[in-house]
């Protein structure tokens, strides 16, 4: 990708950005206005580059988001090897709990006991989906578990909230880059890569982060297509298999997703997931017409290819299909 096609991005990135963050879409902008440093960027592989992963590498390293593009600039300036070392080994592993209260609407119904496996995992913070509490608000009210970590999710209308928490016996993930909840310095990543000025969406992981360390979950180092077979050949007999995702297809090619479904289908587990609409397999037969009219925020829940709900990408509302 040459610095133009970066400087593009970066403007793409910074209309998106807008409504959830105008300081990640002012540095977005000044990026896109710093031809050196979207040279510098361009120079990298490809995955790195992303803007939400030189923000998070910026904020990893020097302890704290920049306040504008010149500190921005002047950052990037002084850190850059250290910054571009950091977007190297790091990935955009945001591990957002609370997409916990979207998921639930594909499991809270499904025979059980689950055996849960997680393909990008992150940390593993919603395979503690079951250890949480989850209070629903809008058009249905309700609240389920007792867990030290709140979630919220606000119904649209006609949205109704689910019946209850499944019972899960055995749970383990798979992601290519694992995160350790309790390494600080895994910590430290996953804070970072929680944008400027979100403060419940910080004290949620520091909140999930502790939960998930009263029993670390156990994330396995792995493809979900080459070895998500091995790992569902562990699922205990007597139970129900479940696949989750969230966030992760939009980062794989077509190819690779169908082989996915297909692993997923050959090993007779239910499949659950919330994916951009450009990105989920629910609608990959509309390509080039709803599923290309990605609206920023807006993904779709879908269940064994059944489209359950549309919601916000970190699960804080969620709207019936007909919305």
């Amino acid at each position: 990708m040459s610095s133009t096609d970066i400087s593009e991005r970066y403007l793409r990135f910074a209309e998106e950005a807008a409504g959830s963050s105008p300081l990640y879409a002012t540095l977005a902008r000044a990026v896109a206005d710093d031809a050196l440093l979207c040279e510098s960027i361009s120079a990298l592989p490809e995955r790195c580059h992303q803007p939400n992963l030189l923000f998070a590498a910026v904020q990893y390293v020097t302890g704290s988001a920049p306040a504008s593009g010149t500190d921005l600039s002047a950052r990037t300036s002084v850190h850059w090897d250290d910054i571009s070392a950091t977007m190297r080994s790091r990935y955009t592993q945001t591990n957002e709990a609370n997409r916990c209260s979207a998921l639930l609407f594909g499991l809270h119904d499904l025979p059980g006991p689950l055996a849960v496996v997680e393909v990008g995992a992150s940390a593993g913070l919603c395979l503690q989906l079951d250890r949480y509490t989850y209070r629903y608000t809008g058009a249905d009210l309700a609240t389920l578990g007792t867990g030290p970590c709140p979630l919220t999710c606000e119904l649209q209308p006609g949205a109704r909230a689910p019946q209850r928490i499944p019972d899960i016996v055995w749970r383990a993930g798979l992601d290519q880059n694992p995160l350790d909840v309790t390494d600080q310095d895994d910590v430290r990543w996953l804070r970072s890569l929680v944008w400027p000025g979100m403060q419940t969406r910080l004290e949620r992981l520091d909140s999930a982060i502790r939960v998930a360390r009263t029993a670390p979950p156990r994330i396995d180092r792995g493809d979900l297509v080459q070895d998500l077979p091995a790992l569902l050949d562990e699922v205990p007999e007597g139970t129900t298999p479940v696949v989750l995702h969230s966030a992760v297809l939009a980062y794989v090619d077509a190819g690779t997703v169908r082989d996915f479904l297909d692993v997923v289908e050959q090993a007779g587990a239910v499949r659950v997931g919330i994916e951009s609409r450009k990105a989920s397999p629910a609608l990959a037969d509309h390509a080039g017409s709803e599923s290309a009219n990605f609206t920023w925020g807006s993904f779709v829940l879908d269940r064994d290819g059944c489209v359950l709900a549309h919601c916000e990408s970190y699960g804080s509302w969620l709207a019936p299909v007909e919305s």
